[in-house]
């Protein structure tokens, strides 16, 4: 039927209405909260280029991590910035490493057992260089040396799972690193400890605050050569395909809006839970407008957040997390 018989705008006409037929939802749960680890006691750091986000001592991670369980929000993605570094990113598998440390100090909070607790596998926050994993140096320059770079990845894995980690969560983007971390968390006794596999990172120019926030811009040349090129839709596919197949139990998109396409063709290809990655670019650039009077600060916050959902996201890594939590209340 077509107009006049048929008017859209009739289920538009009021709040109840539009509630009544609304087809995507956004809850606190659908949330998982960053935290930047780092030593220290009481430090609670602004970080210049996110306003409104720290890094934060491991008690002070434990205050806001209950304060995210209040606010009902779903879990938190761990990331550490260690005391030192080195070539091998020692730390990022180090029994006292600062994740593990946070790990079991948030484990032994009442509030934060609401919380699912995420590590980020990755070496670049440990490396004194920066990148992802080692360094082969040869004739024609650098490169990141991706099967020597397994092993290491799969003791930092295993090492977060002993330290309390609920979930694990590689973002290396080395080939093989899904299997060779199941292999290692099977063969530790972490048959049950999930690996949310980052299957579709790209080499992205939104990363750059968040580099700021860990510490971890690379010293020397940049992460294409193993990080997605943004021209590739098929190719993400390929690879939450070769994850998937290695073991992993759900995936994580990255960057967020500037992707949900990928996100889109993921959920209608792959029927596994899945999550998007607001990353800190598009947190800023938000933040960015609102200190501005640009943006209406909650309507476009909540907005972005929406859209992960109705391309297909079951959960939303985001800064906003605590400020959206508070909106839906």
């Amino acid at each position: 039927m077509n107009f006049p018989a048929t008017r859209l705008r009739r289920l538009r006409s009021s709040e109840s209405l539009r509630a009544l037929v609304r087809e995507t939802t956004l809850d606190a749960g659908d949330l998982i909260y960053p935290l930047f680890i780092c030593p220290g006691k009481g430090v609670r750091k602004p970080i210049s280029s996110m306003p409104g986000v720290f890094n934060l001592s491991i008690d002070e991670a434990v205050k806001e991590a209950e304060e995210c369980a209040e606010l009902g929000i779903a879990g938190l993605l761990l990331f550490g910035l260690p005391e030192t570094k080195d070539e091998i990113g020692t730390g990022a598998y180090a029994e006292d490493g600062i994740v593990q440390q946070a790990l079991r100090a948030l484990k032994k909070s009442d509030a934060a057992k609401k919380l699912v607790l995420i590590g980020d596998v990755c070496l670049c926050e440990y490396t004194s260089h920066g990148h992802c994993g080692i360094i082969h140096e040869g004739a024609h320059g650098y490169t990141v040396d991706n099967d020597p770079t397994l092993e290491l990845l799969a003791k930092t894995a295993v090492s977060q799972a002993k330290a309390g980690a609920d979930i694990v969560a590689p973002s290396d983007m080395m080939d093989g690193r899904v299997a060779a971390i199941r292999k290692a968390l099977d063969a530790a006794g972490f048959t049950n400890t999930p690996i949310l596999s980052y299957a579709s990172k790209f080499a992205s120019a939104f990363y750059g605050p968040f580099r700021e926030a860990a510490d971890s811009a690379p010293q020397f040349g940049d992460r294409r050569s193993y990080q997605m090129d943004g021209a590739n839709g098929r190719e993400a596919l390929r690879e939450i395909a070769l994850d998937l197949a290695e073991g992993a139990d759900m995936i994580l998109m990255k960057p967020g809006m500037p992707y949900l396409d990928i996100i889109l063709a993921a959920r209608r290809k792959f029927g596994v839970p899945m999550g998007a990655y607001q990353v800190s670019g598009e947190y800023s650039m938000l933040k960015a407008a609102f200190e501005k009077g640009w943006l209406d600060e909650k309507r476009a916050m909540l907005e972005a957040l929406l859209s992960f959902r109705r391309a297909g996201a079951d959960f939303i890594v985001t800064y906003f997390a605590k400020d959206a939590a508070k909106a839906l209340k």
